[in-house]
């Protein structure tokens, strides 16, 4: 690896990469979600002990979830952001997979199990009388932060999807920044469960019957459940070693063949070791015919200039044979 090549610079030498205002961006939406979502346990812990709701109860455990997950993701970011050293030639950002897995963890075990459980529970409960004002007007002002919450989380969607050329929900899925993909589902998650919490409350009102509430917490639970699936197998797909992508990789080999230095590419292997952070083997043959010092000069330079770019933490670059078939964009 070239980080290992006298001819490269040492791993802690290599110049910083330009992504702070995205790091900036990221620790900001997970600070606003934590704000939110910590105001909004509390006003709906304290109508749920009002209200005896089994949806509202849901919703609360939900809030304390998605709280505490932001501390997880916070640790994430920070965490994955090291610059890499001789110990980790490649870096420490999968940490942001492994931190964000357990905020994924924790949405399902204190959010998604505990709703189930409880609204289970109150299917054959005792009717309780419920202060129907208090449950909606701690729904609306929940409504309104995890909004607030979730604009964040779009503005920053939509400014990934714009770099990227692909609509938000696919930039969303598939992005490396597992920050951004956890606040954004779990904000989205929140607001759905709330039109879900008030639809079981408001038909408790209407009918009398304690059970849409406890269909309600029930219902909560389930979607709290998929969305941290969904979180764990996108986790584990880059912690494993995902891809880029064909668009993304068919970007790398135009910026490699755009070089003047280089003829043509026969092998190319990209994969993401961190949020935004490529891991770059390709095989390329030359532009000329140097001896084999020159040439080796010319691709440990070569190396340096690749690992410029924002994308790239590590790039290895071999020579072709003359029998390979070249890649095309």
């Amino acid at each position: 690896m070239s980080s290992t090549n006298p001819a490269s610079p040492p791993a802690s030498e290599k110049p910083e990469k330009p992504e702070k205002s995205e790091k900036s961006e990221s620790t900001l939406t997970v600070v606003v979600a934590f704000a939110a979502n910590l105001l909004i346990a509390v006003a709906k812990s304290v109508a749920a002990l009002l209200t005896g709701s089994a949806s509202m109860l849901a919703e609360a455990a939900h809030s304390w979830a998605d709280a505490g997950n932001e501390v997880f993701l916070f640790v994430a970011g920070k965490r994955g952001a090291r610059r890499r050293d001789d110990d980790h030639p490649l870096g420490y950002g999968k940490e942001s997979y492994v931190w964000s897995m357990f905020a994924a963890f924790g949405l399902f075990t204190a959010g998604s199990v505990v709703s189930i459980t409880h609204g289970v529970s109150q299917l054959t409960a005792a009717e309780e009388d419920t202060d129907y004002l208090v449950a909606y007007v701690v729904l609306g002002v929940a409504f309104l932060l995890e909004g607030t919450s979730f604009l964040q989380a779009l503005r920053q969607a939509r400014g990934a999807a714009r770099r990227t050329g692909v609509p938000v929900l696919r930039s969303v899925l598939r992005t490396s920044d597992p920050t951004l993909r956890a606040v954004f589902a779990e904000d989205a998650a929140a607001l759905v469960g709330l039109v879900v919490a008030f639809l079981g409350i408001l038909l408790h009102e209407l009918t009398g019957n304690a059970v849409w509430d406890a269909v309600g917490s029930i219902a909560v639970g389930v979607l709290l459940g998929v969305v941290a699936l969904v979180l764990i197998d996108r986790n584990r797909r880059f912690l494993v070693g995902e891809g880029p992508g064909p668009d993304l990789e068919a970007r790398v080999l135009d910026r490699l063949l755009a070089r003047p230095e280089i003829a043509r590419v026969t092998y190319l292997h990209t994969e993401f070791v961190g949020p935004g952070r490529l891991y770059l083997v390709a095989a390329v043959d030359l532009v000329g015919d140097e001896t084999e010092e020159h040439v080796a000069v010319a691709l440990r330079r070569l190396e340096a200039d690749v690992e410029q770019h924002d994308l790239v933490e590590e790039a290895v670059l071999t020579l072709s044979t003359p029998d390979e078939p070249s890649l095309t964009p």
